[in-house]
């Protein structure tokens, strides 16, 4: 940063005209440090606190050129106003290529005096703002560095945290899938395994989440295919061996597709259930676009919807279908031509934005 008294270096070997400008410019707010060669400017810069350099170009030893290119690869080197005697036009030119600040020609009498006083004073200035926005974009890329390694851990973070909840429901799941197993009481087994195959659900969701390299969405086509699988795997496993998937590749957010993933869960096991009374038959769960929605659909061949009911029945799968729809902001129809039972489920891509309030509009 320049201090309130700034020094301006003169690099030149006359000893008369050095006499001139230190009067000139200390009139002008300067302190001014004399150097009677280009070496002995390069080691009084070296010394550091220097805020300006005027450099002549025609000295013993190093010119002016020289003494410049030299300038030029000290670190936050000042800024060079070029001062010489010479009208060669070139000189200029390659002294403003090689980055001076400013160039003048110089009298022997100091009438160039005041011309050096703007010079340097606007070479101070333009100096100052190009610190002042190079130290804001070195803030800005600072910022971004520390924005991208808190993102990085944050992800790290997100990524442990999925990790060890989906193992976390996996265990649950499994433990409710050995005790099914062990039950020998047939409500309780179907209980244990419905409730198996929700924890599942969620559980499949933050397992997709750990392997993904994005947080914000879940490849749905690939969720539900390794819920059917988990399904598969269940307790009544023996009655989906034809459970198959058609599904088109499909992002969504998480808590949408755990919302899916439980509605999907509740329709393949009511169909496990009441489709196919004396056996097994198949069972299809379909997601294809439609439109701006997507559809998705579970179906069977099996005896048809209006022969399932069941006294046993707790209505639980039917309520929790119902939450999850209103969580999705879905629709969940019966396809009444379809032979056996088909439900179809149809839910915005993306979620839908939050409508505002008759009060919010009015204002």
């Amino acid at each position: 940063m320049t201090s309130a008294t700034p020094t301006l270096l003169y690099i030149d070997d006359d000893a008369a005209l050095a006499r001139l400008v230190e009067r000139g410019l200390t009139r002008a707010g300067y302190k001014v440090v004399h150097a009677a060669s280009g070496q002995e400017g390069l080691d009084r810069l070296a010394q550091g606190g220097i805020d300006v350099v005027a450099l002549d170009q025609y000295m013993p030893g190093l010119d002016g050129l020289e003494t410049l290119e030299q300038i030029l690869k000290i670190a936050d080197a000042p800024p060079v106003v070029f001062v010489t005697a010479s009208q060669d036009s070139a000189i200029a030119v390659t002294a403003l290529k090689a980055g001076a600040a400013d160039y003048l020609v110089k009298d022997v009498r100091g009438e160039f005096i005041p011309l050096l006083q703007v010079a340097v004073n606007g070479a101070v200035r333009r100096a100052a703002i190009q610190k002042a926005r190079d130290e804001a974009e070195a803030e800005v890329h600072a910022s971004r560095d520390r924005y991208a390694a808190l993102a990085a851990e944050r992800e790290v973070l997100l990524r442990e945290v999925n990790h060890r909840v989906g193992n976390s429901l996996q265990i649950i799941a499994s433990l409710l899938h050995l005790q099914a197993n062990s039950s020998t009481q047939q409500d309780v087994k179907a209980a244990l395994t419905n409730a198996m195959g929700r924890v599942a659900a969620v559980a499949q969701v933050h397992r997709r989440l750990y392997t993904s390299h994005d947080f914000k969405t879940v490849m749905l086509n690939q969720y539900l295919e390794a819920l059917l699988e988990d399904l598969r795997r269940s307790a009544e496993g023996n009655k989906m061996s034809r459970l198959t998937l058609k599904a088109e590749p499909v992002e969504i957010d998480p808590d949408r597709a755990v919302a899916i993933g439980i509605i999907v869960n509740e329709l393949v096991m009511n169909a496990v259930k009441y489709a196919y009374p004396d056996g097994a038959g198949p069972i299809h769960v379909e997601l294809k676009p439609d439109a701006d929605d997507l559809q998705l659909a579970i179906s069977d061949e099996g005896v048809g919807f209006s022969d399932k009911a069941d006294p046993r029945g707790t209505g639980m799968g039917q309520r929790i279908v119902a939450a999850m729809a209103v969580k999705l902001d879905a629709s969940v129809e019966r396809d009444p031509s379809h032979k056996g039972t088909r439900f179809v489920v149809r839910f915005a891509r993306v979620t839908p934005a939050p409508a505002k309030s008759t009060s919010a509009a009015a204002s």
